[in-house]
């Protein structure tokens, strides 16, 4: 009964044209489509719909942006453990190595990210730590392995 929304389905054209060319995506261009992920986030949050986004949030500030919004960028606030952040996120670091990434994207049609692009991705990663709302699951596992240990994180908070 849970909404999903692909993250890569928002990005504008000009994201799409870069990538495909072979280009990394810098801040510039992802926080506008960060921000309008906030948006829809927001959106679903206020009329009480569980939501799963896929998106790669490679950075911790990337990950704010999908919290708090445009905010988190302007005022850039020291994370506090008792903070009280506008959605709540449970943010998924699906961990694995690259060539098993590398592997996977081989297999992907149709995808306007090539797959010369995942070391820019692994360049760019700061995986989620504490205080941030986060588990980490090993891509090396089945995938029943994998969605069994999300909803048991989901389910038991």
């Amino acid at each position: 009964g849970w909404k999903f929304y692909d993250a890569d389905d928002y990005h504008p054209l000009e994201n799409k044209k870069k990538m495909a060319e072979g280009i990394p995506l810098n801040d510039k261009d992802r926080i506008p489509w960060l921000c309008t992920l906030h948006d829809i986030l927001r959106r679903e949050a206020s009329s009480r719909q569980d939501v799963v986004l896929a998106c790669s949030a490679l950075k911790k500030m990337y990950r704010r942006v999908l919290v708090n919004g445009p905010s988190a960028i302007e005022s850039n606030p020291p994370e506090q453990a008792g903070e009280n952040p506008a959605l709540k996120i449970l943010f998924l670091h699906l961990n694995g190595p690259m060539d098993i990434i590398a592997g996977r994207l081989e297999k992907r049609r149709g995808h306007f990210m090539p797959p010369e692009l995942l070391k820019s991705q692994f360049d760019t990663l700061e995986p989620p730590s504490a205080p941030e709302n986060f588990i980490t699951v090993s891509l090396e596992k089945s995938l029943p392995e994998i969605v069994l240990e999300i909803e048991s994180a989901i389910l038991h908070g």
